[in-house]
This record gives C-alpha cells, structure tokens and sequence, in this order.
C-alpha cells in the first residue's frame, strides 16, 4: 500500500527541516534499514532509514528545501501502486503546483539522467574490478577503465605470480624430500628448477585468471572501456580521445614499487618486483633492500634454488608487522637457508653490483649480481589530475573515511591508492563497501580486523594485535600458545615448526590477537578473523569442536591455553 514519507520531528523543539540528500531515486528499489534521505536540523545532519521496503514513486521536495516537520516529502509503495491523488494531496499540504515539484524532480535526479553511467570505476585490479561487478549486481549503469590488463598488480605481478613461484619451490622440496615418506629410487641430488617452465606455468595461470575477470565483468553487464582515466570535473572522466560522465566515481588505480633516494649509478642495473618475477635464469647472489613481505617471500625463494641471498633490512628486525616471537622463528629458519641478515641497516648508495649501507655508525658493504629493491610501495595517483579537483591526499595518497567516501561527495578511493592498507583483500572489500554506500546501504570498513599472509615455509598469517602492542593498549593481557611438534597431524605432514599465539583480554576474554607460524596458516587465519569479527570469546573458540587429525586443532588448543591450560602440551 502507498504511503507518505515525511518530515521527522528530531527534537522536541523542532519546528521544521531541512532534506539536505536524497539516497534514493525516483522508480528506485527500497529496502527496510536502506539508507533514505538526510535531514538537517538546528543542531547535526541525520541519516534516516526506511522502516519499510517498496519502491520510491515521487520525491515531493528538493535537496536543500526546508519544510515544517510533518509535512510529506516523498510517496513510497509497490510498483503497480497508482499514487496520482496522493501527488495532487501532497502538493496541496506543500502549497506547491505541480508544475513546480516537477521541476524540483527534475533537479534531484540531474545526474541521474544526465550521465552516462551510474558509477564509474578506474582502475581494474582486485579492488576495481570488484567494485564494477558489485554495482552492476545492484543494479547500476556501471563502466570500468583500465590502460593495461586486468587483476591489476596482484594479479599479474603480484599476490599471484609470487604464490606460483612459490608453489614450484615448495614441489622442488617434496620431491628432495621424499625419502623421507617412503619413497624410493628417485635420485633426488639432480633435481633442479627449471625457471623457464615455471615461467611459463605462471604466464599461463595469469592469462586464465585475467580472462575469468573479463568474463565476469561481461556477464554482469560491465562496459569495459581501454585507456588511463583522468578527471575532467567531479562527474566527468578523460580517457583517450573521448569523455565519459557518471553519477559516481570510484579510484582504484592501485600502487608502484617505492624506490628508495639514494645515489644509485647509472651502471646499476636494480630490479624492482616486477622484473624479479620474470627471472629465468637463477643469478649466483641476490642482494635484497627492504625485510617486509616483500624482500622476505624472494628470499626465501632464491635461497630454496640455491641463490646466495642477503637482505638488509632499515628497522631491527624483519617483518617488523608480525608478532617478534614469529619473526625470531622465521629468521632462524631463513638463516637455515643460508640466507644472511643485517638489520639496523640503512642503504646509503649503491654502485654497479656494491651495495653500501650503515650498520651501528659504521659503513659497510656487499656485492650481488643482482639488486633487488623492495622498500614496499606508494600510491598511484599520477595522471589523474587530483590537484586541480580539490581531491585531499596525504603522504602521497587519497584520503578517504571507513565508507572509502573522499572529501568530494561523488568520489571515493579504493585499494592502495588511499594507503590504508595495501593488501589485495582489503581492496575487494573496500570495493564492495563503496558501491553498498553508493546504493544506500551504511556500510563501514573495520580495518583492526584485517588478516594479513606471508607465503613462506612454514607459512605466517595474523589478525589484530601483536603481544607487544595489546601491552601498550591494554596493559594486563593473556596469552596461549601451542607449537606444532604436538600435532598429529603436522607430524604426519612432515611439518612440524612452527607454533600458534592467541592474545585475549583477561577481563572478558576478547580476543585481541591471533598469530600463526604454521602449516596452512594462511587458510586458518580465517577462523579467527571470523571469531573477531562476531565478538567471540576466548572460551567460545576453546569449546568449538575442531576435526581431528588437523592442523586447525591447534586453534582451540591455544585458546584452551589462554583460558586455562592447553591438553595436549
């Protein structure tokens, strides 16, 4: 059944209001708790939601007009509903003519029906992409702009490209290490890599990969437009030799290898990441500059095909992000690789194959046939022409609010291009905040539950706080921890380094932390973040029941140490 809309009374002495946004449109789709209009009063602007679903037939005010509370400000029902009286009744209560709120109608939904698509994304990495197919799935006129190929850096020369290269090292191990399981007449001292073949098996998981994403932009209904987008005004985008307009406007361009400003000479031949993964030939040596995620998954690569490897890292330890109990571990193991550390470290200027840094006041130097730079990354905002749109950056990237919304209204910022966290994951999922803010939905990140992956042997994985940090903002806190030599099911996998941290709240036993060194730690990790994110307790996951023989048993067995004691340790 149609009903009125109307202007809500917010305070005992509010006489009248203000509509400052409508979040919906005419003829549009409304569901219960959606997000509908903004109402400014004599104090704040409110957001108010729908109390029933239906579809929007008329819009009786304009943005910006202020009316006595009570009065209607919009017709909603279901789509066969004829709501002409209503119209007529409603402009007589407003003292409006028709002819007016039509006009006021049409200004409401200029954009609307004046551009050319309904959101508009730039970028098609694992955030841009994302973003497209979500809105198209709620319904939105939706393109996406990309100069290059899709998946963006992730997918091509990143998160995936790495994992493959990964993945060959550790078949590379099984196969070293196979005697120990049994089987035999396999002369595993002649086994070697064959980076031309891994080579060409990654090229060949990139290309499925980037094929599937265009296949999903088409069947959702995404226009896919070729070339670099630059702002023209807030709802018009440049790109090549013609423009496209669009209601809302969402940057995923992503990020670029940081360099480091430091004399380098011209002779120096420095790789960044991207040509690292294109080696088809081991060199003797590697000198790796940076100790993130970054320097420590190549690493651990070169070391495993028998490259001499030495990282130097500027903070004084090594994945300075995890928590200093795993990090201790995972260096040891790396040295166990031959790998070489210098921490503390900072690269003054390299030379040809010399790489001069200071380590406790005193300079010092390595020579490597090859340099790899892998200081992290910066945001990508070249060629957009932020400046001359107002857009705020800081520190180089796009500032954005927990909606991904910027300073402009219409825009928002996905992915690494706002710098808040540079992980392919945390892109998606800011796409999908973005467009459910584009379509009226109040949806927020929460990045203190983040779960964060390094791909080594045994893997690490990790969500919220560190013991040293929930120290520094709780004070008293709890801990339980639980190595893997007393799994069954890591002794069966020939895996038995590594251990779990569970960092909880003594009062009410929150979890504040989750930190894994283990076997399949990277697909564990979920179970916490899911934990964290629904407010579980410590108690909670110490009484789930896990299957058996599994790693994951080693879960509950740490939260069963942080409430209690542990069983089997």
């Amino acid at each position: 059944m149609a009903r009125y809309i109307i202007m809500p009374k917010l305070g005992f002495n509010m006489s009248e209001g203000k509509l400052v946004k409508w979040y919906k449109k005419e003829g549009e789709k409304i569901e219960k708790g959606d997000l509908f209009f903004s109402v400014e009063t004599d104090k704040t602007n409110m957001d108010i939601e729908a109390t029933e679903g239906g579809f929007v037939k008329k819009l009786l005010i304009g943005e910006g007009e202020k009316i006595e509370v009570t009065l209607p400000i919009a017709v909603v029902g279901e789509k066969e509903d004829n709501v002409d009286s209503m119209i007529q009744d409603a402009f007589k209560q407003l003292g409006k003519t028709a002819q007016s709120a039509e006009v006021a109608s049409k200004e409401q939904n200029t954009n609307s029906t004046d551009n050319e698509y309904e959101v508009t994304v730039i970028g098609g990495g694992p955030g841009g992409y994302v973003a497209a197919i979500k809105a198209a799935q709620m319904g939105k006129k939706t393109c996406i702009i990309e100069k290059e190929n899709f998946g963006g850096v992730c997918l091509n020369r990143g998160c995936i490209p790495t994992k493959t290269l990964l993945r060959s090292i550790e078949a590379l191990k099984e196969v070293k290490e196979c005697s120990t399981f049994g089987v035999v007449n396999i002369d595993a001292s002649n086994v070697q890599l064959d980076l031309y073949k891994v080579q060409e098996r990654k090229r060949k998981i990139i290309r499925q990969l980037v094929g599937g994403v265009k296949g999903l932009l088409k069947s959702n209904g995404v226009t896919i437009i070729k070339g670099e987008g630059r702002f023209v005004d807030k709802n018009t985008i440049a790109v090549e030799d013609r423009t496209i307009t669009s209601d809302y406007i969402i940057i995923a361009t992503g990020s670029e290898a940081k360099n480091l400003p430091i004399s380098v000479s011209p002779e120096t031949k420095l790789m960044t990441s991207t040509e690292a993964l294109d080696m088809q030939e081991a060199p003797e040596s590697i000198a790796i500059i940076g100790g993130g995620v970054i320097g420590i998954e190549f690493a651990y690569f070169m070391a495993n095909t028998g490259v001499r490897v030495t990282v130097i890292e500027f903070l004084d330890r090594i994945l300075p992000m995890v928590d200093e109990e795993i990090t201790a571990q995972a260096g040891e193991m790396l040295k166990g690789l031959g790998v070489e550390i210098y921490t503390g470290s900072q690269v003054m200027e390299i030379n040809g194959k010399t790489v001069v840094f200071k380590k406790d006041n005193r300079r010092q130097s390595i020579e490597a046939e090859k340099i790899l730079m892998a200081v992290g990354r910066t945001p990508n905002i070249e060629g957009l022409n932020l400046e001359n749109m107002g857009i705020k950056t800081e520190k180089g990237a796009i500032v954005t609010d927990n909606t991904l919304r910027t300073n402009i209204d219409n825009i928002f910022a996905i992915g690494d291009v706002n710098g808040k966290a540079m992980l392919a994951h945390v892109a998606s999922m800011e796409g999908i905040t973005a467009v459910e803010n584009i379509c009226g939905k109040r949806t927020a990140m929460d990045y203190d539950k983040i779960p964060s992956a390094i791909y080594i042997q045994p893997e690490i994985a990790s969500v919220g706080l560190t013991e040293k940090q929930a120290k520094e903002k709780y004070g008293e806190i709890k801990t339980g921890k639980f190595p893997l030599m007393a799994n069954g099911k890591a002794k069966v996998a020939g895996e038995e380094r590594g251990l779990i941290k569970v960092i909880v709240e003594p009062r009410f036993n929150e979890i504040l932390g989750v930190h894994m060194y283990c076997l399949h730690a990277t697909d564990m990790i979920s179970e916490a973040v899911v934990a964290m994110k629904l407010e579980g307790t410590a108690e909670e996951i110490a009484m789930t029941v896990h299957p058996h023989p599994t790693v994951s048993e080693v879960v509950h067995e740490a939260f069963h140490g942080a409430v209690d004691k542990t069983i089997h340790f």
